[in-house]
């Protein structure tokens, strides 16, 4: 336990500026992700895809923005390297500066009109620069505020980077209903869609300036302290804890499904060109659910190291899985007082099973490979989960014609997360620190492994 660590929970300026560095930059990150899923739902199939007729549009532009998570579990392997080697803090700075250059060039990109396939082209990609970006932004962030954390308090610290991801998709959705109700419709398709890109480029300096002040994480000093840093992480990964890169990759595969129907641009897309409802309307009523969703992490989070990791996840996932088939029934009313509950009720149950991730995932790995191992599971997650959860939802309701269709496959993916987690020990409170036992594999849960009631 560091020296800054109080046993009252209370933080310490330089926990409060990790705090604020880890959710204020993530939310910047996926602010990036998130305009491109509206866009995608919106302007892409038109503006990129011309050639692509009907809904074979929708579905291509969906599709750009699961190629990007292809990509995710490069930018975990190289940058995992990079952390477990040379610091978290490097990690940070390097993928905020790298998703907001390209998220701020998607916003200068010529369309199919002007320069024809080079469009499309160049636009997948940005997605993959976007996609390796977001692959090591989140371990880095997570562990971040994790490892500054009071161990009776990894939860809470844990919970600041989560809240930048509802916060994220809550600034893209307030920027593009503000910018869709101030622009006409046909403005809007001709270039009002381009203006919440450019604003990246002012948000990535915000968020680097107050990356660059974060001191790095006391864990990773100890690591050099000791000699103890890894020069072959992801070897020792997979050789020695593949268990735990599966177990890790199921949990967030639910929580990842799931959200990406709201935040990947299906139900708006679904809403507006299904339902024909009118897209402002939609995304005023995804921002209160990005409110509601990011309510629900936080206190996720903060439960977690009260009642325990496991016991959190376990009140999540059946939550999310009682609300996934009344979630579209609602939405097929097309009546908006209705939608509005069915997504507020869906974003806050999606919190419980997402802010107590980082403080899972750091108590799951050891010190020496934990970034790299965080990282890749939480890639892989995202792979098998989010990556084309949008497409495969379009594709169900094309051939099915019915939203059911939608519910039952996520259905599947949270109740595959909920058995992976039943698989897990709850490591609640155990060592962060590295051990000489991590070198020779020994399974530090056995040893360390300490119940919330301990804390």
């Amino acid at each position: 336990m560091t020296a800054a660590a109080s046993a009252s929970g209370r933080m310490t300026p330089e926990q409060k500026r990790v705090a604020g560095a880890t959710m204020v930059g993530t939310t910047v990150e996926w602010y990036d992700y998130f305009i491109y899923a509206n866009a995608a739902a919106l302007v892409l199939a038109p503006q990129f895809f011309t050639p692509a007729e009907g809904s074979l549009g929708s579905i291509i532009a969906f599709a750009t923005v699961g190629i990007s998570f292809l990509f995710r579990p490069l930018g975990a392997v190289v940058m995992g390297r990079v952390g477990d080697r040379y610091g978290r803090r490097a990690v940070l700075i390097t993928t905020l500066i790298m998703m907001g250059v390209g998220t701020t060039l998607v916003g200068l990109l010529p369309t199919y009109a002007t320069i024809g396939v080079w469009a499309p082209i160049l636009l997948i990609f940005l997605r993959i620069v976007q996609g390796f970006s977001a692959g090591g932004e989140w371990g880095g962030a997570a562990l971040m505020a994790v490892e500054h954390a009071p161990d009776n308090a990894r939860g809470k610290f844990g919970a600041f980077p989560q809240l930048g991801v509802p916060a994220g998709m809550l600034l893209a959705s307030a920027v593009s209903a503000i910018i869709a109700a101030v622009l006409s419709a046909e403005q809007f398709m001709a270039w009002g869609w381009r203006i919440p890109f450019l604003l990246s480029f002012v948000l990535i300096l915000i968020g680097h300036y107050i990356r660059v002040k974060v001191q790095e994480s006391p864990v990773f000093h100890e690591l050099e302290k000791t000699k103890q840093t890894e020069t072959a992480p992801l070897s020792t990964l997979f050789s020695k804890h593949p268990k735990k890169v599966v177990q890790a990759t199921l949990v967030f595969m639910g929580n990842n499904t799931a959200g990406y129907m709201l935040t990947g641009g299906f139900i708006l897309g679904y809403a507006t060109n299904k339902l024909e409802l009118n897209a402002g309307d939609i995304l005023n009523i995804i921002t209160i659910g990005s409110v509601a969703w990011l309510i629900s992490t936080w206190f996720g989070g903060v439960l977690s190291d009260r009642i325990g990791r496991k016991k959190m996840f376990i009140i999540g996932w059946v939550l999310l899985l009682s609300w996934l088939f009344p979630l579209f029934l609602l939405i097929e009313t097309a009546n908006l007082a209705w939608v509005t509950v069915s997504l507020v009720v869906f974003g806050a149950f999606m919190g419980f099973s997402y802010g107590p991730l980082p403080a899972l995932y750091a108590e799951l790995f050891p010190a020496r490979i934990r970034l790299s191992g965080a990282s890749i599971s939480y890639a892989l997650g995202s792979v098998v989960g989010g990556a084309f959860a949008p497409t495969i939802a379009a594709a169900l309701v094309g051939k099915f014609d019915t939203t059911v269709a939608v519910s039952t496959y996520l259905f599947i993916w949270v109740a595959a997360s909920l058995l992976a987690t039943l698989t897990l020990k709850d490591r609640t409170g155990a060592d962060l620190y590295p051990h000489d036992a991590e070198t020779e594999g020994v399974d530090l849960g056995k040893r360390n492994e300490t119940g919330p009631e301990n804390l």
